[in-house]
Formats: structure tokens, C-alpha cells, sequence
């Protein structure tokens, strides 16, 4: 009989990878480098950042070590699993013109590997069923994605230690795991040891945990567990108001606080590549100095391009007050419109990584204040509008 929940310790983590390489998977985890905690394929769980942290704010990322041995105590970096699932690009044929003239062109098939993902947040782990939702839960589904995603094999570690701009509790993401997975793991180092309490959320992982050195599932540790996860819900860095979002995105269109936030963004776009579910993309064709050989490739695209809604009149969003307006507005609030959710999970990776310390739940805080405030009064008594009326 298979567990479904037991203890296991820094040497279960050992066979955890070591189990997922016998079945043929490419594990990918988080691992220090280049003066970050990022996600890169795993050899071994020796790789793990074992006693290292992060220190975040608006436009700010800082690797420090810790007190500790904790493997899983940092908060997102800047690469999601999106990077694997939903590639930044993919070639999507090939042409060559032989000396006769014939052309012939062959499609590209992309052959991922069979992936284990160790560490999975539960922000995105819920960026990966948003990207379900997104990419294969149409009508026209995203063969690339899907291939990639079927049969991935994920570990999702639950947060006990939120970063300063975390705040996945305003976006009910987390810090407890919900939704599907093999494996969670919530980390815990007290008196009693390092440790991790390990539970399978499917016949996959159940078979993955049999393997692993092991001992039953105390109710202490259990408890423990609990409990740290829940102080973690209470220390978030950042929220969101405490409104109905997609509301809030209707009914400020024309707020005056979008003139404020175009005055300091770049439209750069670095809050699209870093967040886990922005999926837009573009495609674009090379060919050789001969012409012999063209290929076409799919790459990531993003909303701040003033070519992104070029039509033959001319670009549809020319202001960086109107780019932004449509990344937030659609982020939080016409998402839902389109895939009954929202498109944000609290992550924080876009207050971190914007250059220009721009925080998404600022901007939200604020929108909503004027709000509440209503119209402003001119010097002759009437009503002005709420925004300058720029797209």
C-alpha cells in the first residue's frame, strides 16, 4: 500500500530527484547562481539553495544567507516555470530551395523532455492552471504547451517565509498549496530537526513517495506545518483592496492616477516576461544571406510594444499611459471576462523586476482611493473628468 503522507528529511529530497531521474524525468529546480536563486535543470537535490534567502522590494533583489539550513525559504526569483511549459521562443518550420528551385519545407515537432518540476510555489502552481485555462482550455489549444504539460510531474513546496512583496493571500494563491499536484512538501527546521511533512496528490506521486526514506506522519509535525504556513498567510509583504478588481478596472479607466504611472514606466515590458502567465506572442521569419533558407519562429511578445497593436493605420495604443492601462486593466480585471479568473497570482515578480520600482498593488491601492474620492470640482463649480481623455 502506497502512502499519501509521511516525513521525510533532506536525504528524502536525495531520493525524491533520484527516483524522478530512474523514471526518466528532467528535474528542474531552484539553485544559486549568477547572485540569484534560479530554476535550472537539478542532478542532484545537493544543488537546492540549502541555507540561503532573498531580500526583495520594488525594484530591488538581494541574495543573503540565512541562519539556517532551509532549502525552500526564498521567495520567487525571476524565471517561472513558464520558461519550460511555454517557451520564450520556438522554431516553427524550416524552407529550403534546392539548386532546382524546389522548395521544401518541414514543420518543426517539438520533443520535450518528460519534466519534474521541484519547488513549485503555490502562486505557480496557480499560474500553471491559469496557463491551462489560457492555452489548453479553448477550442484551439497550444500544441507546443500542451506537450510540454501533459505529464509533468509537479512538487509544489508551500511558503513559510513570504518576501516583501508577496501577497498571494489578496489573490487567494496561497501560501498553502491548492489544486493539483503529485507532491507538496512544507518545510520545517525547529527543535525536533529539519524536516519536510510530505503529502501525494496523486497515484504518481504516492508511488514517488513509497520510494523515499521516510518515517510515518506525526501529528506534531503535521501540526507544525500548519501552523508556520498559516503565520505565513499573516506576514505578506504587500495586498490588494479589499474590492471586487475587475470592478475597480471598469470603473477607473479615465482615472487620473494612470498619468501618474505612464510619467515613471519605461513600457520596457520586463513585468510581462517575468510574470508566469502573460502568454502573448508574436512570430517572426529569418532567412540565410543566400535566401536559400528561411525559418519562422514563435517568440514571446509584449503588450508595451508600440508594434503590438499595429494595424495599417497605425498603431490602436500610441501613449505609455494607454500600453500600461491595457496590461493592468486586462491582468486583473478582462481576464476574467475571458477565462473566468484572474490573470494574477500575487507573486510579486513584477514589483521586483520593473526597473523603474512600479508595484501593480499600489497602483490598484490607488486607483481605488480615487475612486472612492469621485469626481474632482473645477475653479467654476463644475465637474472635471477623472483622466486627461489621452487613449
Amino acid at each position: 500500500m502506497t502512502p499519501d503522507t509521511a516525513v521525510i528529511g533532506t536525504d528524502g529530497l536525495d531520493g525524491l530527484v533520484a527516483a524522478l531521474v530512474r523514471r526518466g524525468r528532467t528535474v528542474v529546480g531552484p539553485t544559486v547562481r549568477d547572485d540569484a536563486i534560479v530554476l535550472a535543470e537539478l542532478e542532484s537535490a545537493r544543488e537546492l539553495p540549502y541555507g540561503w534567502g532573498v531580500e526583495l522590494e520594488a525594484g530591488t533583489y538581494r541574495l543573503r544567507r540565512r541562519d539556517d539550513r532551509m532549502a525552500f525559504s526564498h521567495s520567487a526569483g525571476p524565471q517561472s516555470w513558464k520558461q519550460y511549459l511555454h517557451p520564450q521562443r520556438v522554431r516553427q518550420w524550416s524552407a529550403d530551395r534546392g539548386p532546382d528551385g524546389t522548395v521544401r519545407v518541414t514543420e518543426e515537432t517539438d520533443r520535450p523532455p518528460a519534466y519534474a518540476f521541484l519547488g513549485v510555489r503555490p502562486c505557480d502552481l496557480a499560474a500553471i492552471a491559469t496557463q491551462d485555462r489560457v492555452l489548453m482550455g479553448g477550442p484551439h489549444t497550444d500544441d507546443v504547451y500542451r506537450r510540454r504539460r501533459t505529464g509533468a510531474f509537479l512538487v509544489v513546496v508551500e511558503c513559510v517565509e513570504p518576501g516583501a512583496t508577496c501577497f498571494c493571500v489578496s489573490m487567494g494563491t496561497g501560501p498553502a498549496a491548492h489544486g493539483s499536484y503529485d507532491l507538496a512538501l512544507t518545510e520545517v527546521d525547529d527543535e525536533r530537526g529539519h524536516r519536510f511533512w510530505a503529502r501525494a496528490g496523486s497515484e504518481a506521486g504516492a508511488e514517488v513517495l513509497a520510494e523515499l526514506p521516510r518515517l510515518p506522519a506525526d501529528p506534531a509535525t503535521a501540526d507544525t506545518a500548519r501552523d508556520v504556513v498559516a503565520r505565513a498567510a499573516g506576514r505578506m509583504g504587500r495586498t490588494m483592496p479589499e474590492v471586487d478588481l475587475r470592478d475597480l478596472m471598469r470603473d477607473t479607466r479615465e482615472a487620473e492616477r494612470w498619468n501618474d504611472v505612464a510619467a515613471r514606466c519605461l513600457t520596457c515590458g520586463n513585468c510581462t516576461m517575468v510574470c508566469p502567465t502573460c502568454y502573448c506572442t508574436t512570430t517572426e521569419d529569418v532567412t540565410d544571406l543566400t535566401g536559400d533558407h528561411a525559418e519562422r519562429w514563435r517568440r514571446w511578445d509584449v503588450c508595451y510594444d508600440l508594434d503590438f497593436t499595429h494595424l495599417p493605420g497605425g498603431s490602436v495604443r500610441q501613449t505609455g499611459r494607454s500600453r500600461y492601462r491595457q496590461w493592468l486593466t486586462h491582468k486583473i480585471g478582462t481576464w476574467h471576462d475571458q477565462f473566468d479568473m484572474s490573470g494574477c497570482v500575487g507573486c510579486g515578480r513584477c514589483i521586483v523586476w520593473c526597473p523603474v520600482a512600479i508595484d501593480i498593488t499600489e497602483e490598484a491601492h490607488a486607483l481605488n482611493a480615487e475612486r472612492a474620492a469621485g469626481p474632482r470640482t473645477g475653479a467654476n463649480g463644475t465637474e472635471t473628468p477623472e483622466g486627461d481623455g489621452r487613449p
